[in-house]
């Protein structure tokens, strides 16, 4: 049996050990596996793959990103595409597939199962906003990148008396804001589950200086809604580009015009997905990629890896891809008596 494994959207940390997992079980297994090269656009014309031994992923479980290449391509977005991409799995003798990603990239699997291909998923977006999975792979480092940003703002903004608005990713979900913000000494966490309060947030920052605290560090997801913009950019799965609604620099302005407190802002943007995993995410994405393997030598088509506690279970792919993960209000709540 030949098996194609492939990598869809935002890269992320852990990636190459769920690659590393799916090579070196498959060939225990006695498959052959093969790379698609950009996620799906790999897989149309023409196809982009390449056999992978297991002296060609033994020692990327370290290393962030993906040996594999990634892009934000939806074959439904283009005439014939869905098609086009059976095709080629038929052509190339592809008996089953592991697609590694998110929301976007497992949404097209879940439709491509539905047309009859083989395909298995892996959960993968730093954004941890993926439905019935509690664990996503990069979210882990994303968090402790974001956490150490935060931790050291607070030195400069504590020397100049500012504050400091912190831009950290989260379109739809404010998981890696929040646990950021908790764990990095955030003073405010805005997230876009919960409506802006720009005046709340305003007087509360000058009730902190009147006490005598000089400084703040706010943690704000990039999808938190300011106001209403112009037109913008949108990919092939109809998302806008979040980088030109400036998010984190649009509030620091405003909490600047409103306090009257100098008010600067840092965006992490990239950095939050970049370099090598954690230890939490090589393991996950070592477990993941294995159970990925397993799920194909048992027939387990249509179905996403979820971990479940410390258990990976079977998901539907369509399941899993219907809705958005966001941070519950409870949880919201209880973290933010420890903001002010």
């Amino acid at each position: 049996m030949k098996i194609g494994v492939l990598t869809g959207g935002g890269d992320a940390p852990g990636l190459n050990a769920a690659i590393r997992a799916v090579v070196i079980r498959g060939i225990e297994k006695g498959y052959e596996i093969v790379g698609i090269r950009d996620g799906w656009k790999g897989l149309l014309s023409p196809p982009q793959i390449f056999e992978l031994k297991r002296k060609d992923v033994e020692d990327i479980y370290k290393e962030g990103g993906t040996i594999l290449g990634s892009s934000r391509t939806n074959p439904f977005a283009i005439e014939g595409g869905s098609e086009q991409i059976i095709k080629n799995l038929e052509k190339l003798e592809i008996n089953a597939l592991i697609a590694m990603g998110g929301e976007d990239t497992l949404g097209v699997a879940a439709k491509l199962y539905e047309k009859g291909a083989r395909i298995v998923g892996v959960p993968k977006t730093i954004d941890r906003d993926l439905n019935f999975t509690d664990y996503t792979l990069g979210f882990d480092t994303a968090t402790q990148t974001a956490t150490n940003a935060i931790e050291r703002l607070h030195s400069t903004a504590k020397s100049h008396h500012r504050i400091i608005v912190v831009e950290l990713m989260g379109r739809q979900a404010g998981w890696i804001t929040l646990m950021a913000g908790l764990a990095g000494g955030a003073h405010a966490v805005l997230i876009p589950e919960v409506p802006l309060d720009l005046d709340g947030l305003c007087e509360r920052l000058v009730e902190r200086k009147k006490q005598g605290k000089s400084y703040a560090i706010i943690a704000v997801s990039e999808g938190v809604k300011v106001d209403v913009l112009e037109k913008v950019e949108k990919d092939a799965f109809g998302h806008i580009n979040l980088s030109e609604l400036k998010t984190g620099e649009r509030i620091a302005k405003l909490i600047q015009k409103k306090t009257g407190i100098e008010t600067r802002a840092v965006v992490l943007g990239h950095i939050q997905r970049s370099g090598a995993p954690t230890s939490t995410d090589r393991i996950w994405g070592t477990r993941l990629g294995a159970a990925a393997i397993d799920f194909v030598d048992e027939g387990r088509f249509g179905k996403m890896a979820a971990v479940k506690g410390e258990e990976i279970t079977p998901v539907d792919l369509k399941k899993a891809t219907e809705g958005t993960k966001t941070v519950n209000a409870e949880l919201y709540e209880l973290a933010r008596s420890f903001f002010g």
